[in-house]
């Protein structure tokens, strides 16, 4: 077996006893990358999103005591970008502090026993939670697992995070649950789940609530098995072809609707709608169960690669979008929320320090990845072209000393719960309709006395640039204005929305500025 852990004080000598500098500084090109001087705070997940943009990673072992990593690449190109990069003087920032990266000793990770881990087969499965942003109970992993098989025990404890071990009856049911939910997302864009066997043989359930529950003995501690359960807390499996979300116990108040939190279908001051909106007409993707992008797949891997999961045919990938040939002089978080948010729900946006120019958007889902990358790949604006790909990167993790961009802006932003993403349910991600760049933008949610100079020196003083014509819809309640713009080409149109897409604007007696809202237009504009 070769030998994974690069050591350090490790010394090549040659036949005179000296010690020989090129074989320890300059190893040969190998797939695989060692990693050194890592944060104590870096994750797997840190090291895959530092080095992805280079290459394919196939595999990942931290050696955390040791502060080193070994990184192997799908094929050597992948290694040789990364290693070479940081021959050129160039920092890669893993866990935000710069890592060493050079050519391991070793061709591949070794991992003992068949398969990647050494755990043999059981029936009980340890699930890790990563990013659990809602409640994780016995309701919600019941849910998700009682398709695969017969589920007997639950335990959930957070020792390490959100951690929970499901027993099924039988060994084969939970090697179905672990294929098929590995690498997927309970809730969308978030409680994400990595998936390993288990070393009990049988879990010890003291009494059934929301944190333990033996279902072969209902009646444990005392409680009805029916009190309190309610509704369940997934209206369907997340892993169906309509995810739900989810909306807390009855009577809690955590789901949406009137008067709720921001992007559970609360409303808000300035968030003005008159009901008349061209823009609301039912999108390509407005229907149930519609599909985009190609059909079936296989089994994820540990980041996510393959199907199965949250839909047969889109769930394993994750919900990151990589992000490319961005131009750091006008692009901040904000601006590609403004053009990100046309195709789905965006959950956090970060810019990558390690490559200039390059970002990581995390939408809502993994269908909202594809319409991005289907819509927005070689958009040429800001005298950039925009380059995505799908992340091999399940989420996003919060950042908590992000850089500094080029404007003075953080360069990264969560996102969640903003009253600006447009997919927030069901009803509104119906009246999306799903558009590619072009010069013609559609603008809606403006003050009703707004005039045709008020509107174009919002473009003129944030783009230099004022629309061709404008053509203001009749509205029947006079709430607010809506019409098109036009301007001399397609990347005009990207650079307006990009800048122009939710500045608050005055109305004359209003107490909250209405939020100017744009999106892409395929109506042409008659002379």
């Amino acid at each position: 077996m070769a030998n994974n852990y690069e050591h350090s004080n490790k010394r090549q000598r040659t036949d005179d006893g000296s010690r020989d500098h090129e074989d320890r500084f300059k190893p040969p090109p190998s797939p695989c990358v060692h990693v050194r001087g890592l944060s104590e705070h870096a994750s797997e997940q840190d090291l895959v999103e530092a080095v992805q943009h280079f290459g394919s990673v196939r595999d990942v072992m931290m050696m955390p005591r040791k502060r080193q990593a070994l990184v192997e690449f799908d094929d050597i190109t992948g290694a040789k970008n990364c290693v070479e990069y940081c021959q050129q003087g160039n920092s890669i920032y893993c866990g935000g502090s710069p890592a060493f990266f050079n050519f391991s000793l070793s061709q591949k990770i070794q991992r003992t026993g068949d398969g990647e881990e050494s755990r043999p087969a059981n029936h009980i499965l340890l699930f890790t939670v990563l990013n659990p942003q809602y409640p994780i109970t016995v309701d919600v992993m019941h849910t998700i697992n009682n398709p695969y098989g017969g589920v007997q025990r639950i335990v959930i404890f957070k020792k390490n995070g959100v951690q929970a071990m499901v027993e099924f009856d039988n060994v084969e049911a939970a090697k179905r649950a672990k294929q098929a939910l590995n690498g997927a997302d309970i809730y969308s864009g978030c409680c994400t789940l990595k998936i390993e066997y288990a070393k009990p043989t049988r879990l010890n359930v003291v009494r059934n609530d929301a944190e333990s529950w033996d279902y072969t003995n209902p009646s444990l501690g005392g409680k009805d098995p029916s009190a309190g359960r309610g509704q369940p807390l997934l209206q369907e499996p997340r892993f169906g072809t309509a995810p739900a979300p989810y909306n807390g116990p009855a009577g809690s108040g955590f789901g949406g609707g009137p008067g709720g939190p921001p992007g559970f279908g609360g409303g808000g001051p300035g968030y003005y709608d008159d009901g008349y909106d061209p823009y609301s007409r039912p999108g390509p993707y407005g229907g149930p169960g519609e599909r985009f992008g190609p059909k079936g797949g296989v089994s994820p891997d540990r980041y996510g690669r393959g199907g199965g999961g949250y839909d047969a045919g889109h769930g394993s990938q994750g919900a990151v979008c990589m992000v490319y040939g961005l131009n750091m002089e006008k692009m901040n978080c904000d601006k590609l929320f403004n053009l990100f948010c046309l195709y789905g729900n965006v959950m956090r946006i970060k810019f990558l320090k390690s490559k200039e120019g390059s970002a990581m958007v995390q939408l809502g889902d993994p269908i909202s990845v594809e319409r991005a990358i289907a819509n927005l790949s070689n958009a040429f604006f800001f005298g950039s072209k925009l380059q995505l790909s799908m992340s091999k990167q399940a989420f996003l993790q919060a950042v908590p000393n992000p850089h500094e961009l080029p404007d003075g802006t953080c360069s990264y932003k969560d996102f969640m719960g903003n009253r600006n993403n447009r997919f927030t349910n069901p009803e509104a991600a119906q009246k999306n309709r799903i558009q590619s760049p072009s010069k013609v933008l559609h603008f809606f949610n403006a003050p009703p006395n707004l005039s045709e100079d008020e509107v174009f020196e919002l473009f003129e003083s944030a783009i230099g640039k004022r629309p061709l014509k404008m053509k203001q819809f009749p509205s029947k309640t006079e709430r607010s204005c809506t019409g098109l713009l036009e301007f001399e080409n397609k990347s005009d149109g990207i650079e307006a929305l990009v800048m122009v897409n939710h500045t608050p604007v005055n109305s004359p007696g209003g107490k909250t500025p209405f939020i100017f809202k744009l999106c892409f237009s395929s109506m042409p504009m008659s002379s």
